[in-house]
């Protein structure tokens, strides 16, 4: 049963889930505001936001027929016989609850860092999350099956998770971190966008309406060249703007995991076949993880 929830929580899901997360905190210890609590709070809580989100999509891919024989990738947890429809509403129920608390123990150790407006609204924020993990495949007007899927992620994965986390430092908002949001952003989409690519027949048989169901793959692979290129165009900005503004050329080694993005691009321009993209989806999200450690490990070794 163990290894059931292990497989329902998609553990290759989580290192891209953080990347956010890393970045917010390495440009925050950059300004001597690190504080290791809010840090793992932090990561916990995304980590129980991402597992929430997993149990969710293997419902209600499930309550769809999505899950079905004709779909390309690994076999889910409901679909695979592994768990139950029911039993995964269980644990949808509890790792709501475990998300939550987490998120309100993370505000709670925030809360000298934070105004009052600022409080309230990261409760509120920590409630939408729950909702949009849950909504993305559940319920009668699922935004996934809608073709609103790619949105939510960048906002979530990107800009919430990046500019979210640095304020919660106590260093409140700063425009440079916007830059650095948008990469994680448009990479995380980047990976939703492969799946997307990878599932196109199948979903658009289901109905499922995702953006690249509206496109067409070739369009959907164009798309995923902008989104991987606007990436890596406000990532390198970032890092240029930041080692030169601090004499730190350590820095421009984070840039090293994007000559695997490059490699990326060419690979998917060359597939035809759907099924084909599968094993890039673990690539980049790879790469954004990597990238997103790299940066603010290096990005706090010299002296400022």
């Amino acid at each position: 049963m163990i290894k059931a929830w292990i497989h329902a929580a998609r553990l290759r899901t989580l290192p891209l889930s953080v990347s956010g997360i890393i970045v917010g905190s390495g440009m925050a210890a950059l300004l001597g505001a690190f504080d290791v609590q809010i840090f793992s709070l932090a990561l916990l809580t995304t980590i129980g936001f991402q597992v929430l989100s997993n149990f969710a999509n293997d419902l209600g891919d499930h309550q769809k027929g999505t899950d079905n024989a004709e779909r390309v990738g690994p076999k889910r947890a409901i679909q695979s016989g592994q768990l139950t429809a029911a039993q995964m509403k269980i644990g949808i129920v509890a790792m709501g609850l475990l998300s939550f608390s987490s998120a309100l123990l993370l505000i709670y150790k925030s809360v000298p860092n934070l105004s009052v407006k600022e409080i309230y609204a990261y409760i509120v924020l920590a409630m939408a999350c729950i909702i949009a993990a849950i909504t993305y495949t559940v319920g009668k007007n699922a935004y996934g099956y809608r073709g609103l899927g790619d949105l939510m992620v960048f906002l979530f994965f990107g800009l919430l998770s990046v500019v979210g986390v640095f304020m919660l430092y106590g260093e409140g908002f700063e425009w440079l971190v916007l830059f650095p949001a948008i990469s994680i952003g448009t990479w995380s989409t980047a990976v939703l966008n492969l799946n997307n690519l990878r599932d196109v027949h199948n979903d658009a048989k289901m109905q499922k309406r995702t953006l690249v169901v509206q496109l067409g793959f070739d369009k959907g692979k164009i798309y995923h060249v902008g989104l991987v290129a606007t990436g890596l165009a406000t990532w390198f900005f970032t890092v240029y703007l930041l080692a030169v503004s601090s004499y730190n050329y350590y820095l421009f080694l984070s840039l090293v995991p994007s000559l695997g993005f490059v490699a990326h691009l060419k690979k998917v321009l060359d597939i035809q076949a759907p099924e084909g993209l599968d094993p890039e989806l673990k690539k980049v999200a790879l790469l954004t993880f990597f990238s997103a450690l790299l940066f603010a490990i290096l990005l706090n070794l010299a002296p400022h």
